[in-house]
């Protein structure tokens, strides 16, 4: 089954502890509840601004809009490698807009891992893609 996508966001941090204090700038108070009682030897923290900065790389070419980290709630799922963060309505601009994106996570070899792909709402319709690249000059293949 042939499936569109309408964004992705990757990102790839060192798997450190954040500087001091940098947490507090990126998390909101229920993120750091859940950091500070959340078990394993995990950089939560690091992890955290990772998802965040996928979310971000996803959403801002989607939308053209900023997102600030506050923006994004963010639920770590340790389980299955797996994150959701939700968006206030403010910050959806449209109604193709998902409020709601899923990411997944891996950590291995000294780097923490982070992706969102957002699934598009319908086959990209291939009449259109050739016309797009015609009007750029470039004749379809």
């Amino acid at each position: 089954m042939k499936k569109d996508f309408i964004a992705l966001g990757i990102d790839a941090e060192v798997d450190a502890e954040l500087p001091t204090g940098v947490l507090s700038l990126i998390s909101s108070d229920e993120e750091r509840h859940w950091i500070a009682n959340a078990s394993g030897h995990v950089n939560w923290g690091r992890l955290l601004f990772s998802a965040k900065e996928s979310i971000f790389k996803a959403w801002f070419p989607l939308t053209r809009e900023w997102l600030d980290f506050e923006d994004a709630v963010v639920t770590i799922i340790p389980d299955d490698g797996s994150f959701v963060a939700q968006l206030p309505h403010t910050c959806v601009p449209a109604k193709d807009c998902p409020r709601e994106l899923r990411g997944r996570f891996m950590i291995s070899n000294g780097l923490i891992l982070t992706a969102v792909l957002l699934d598009g709402p319908q086959p990209l319709d291939e009449s259109f893609a050739v016309e797009w690249v015609a009007a750029d000059g470039v004749e379809p293949g």
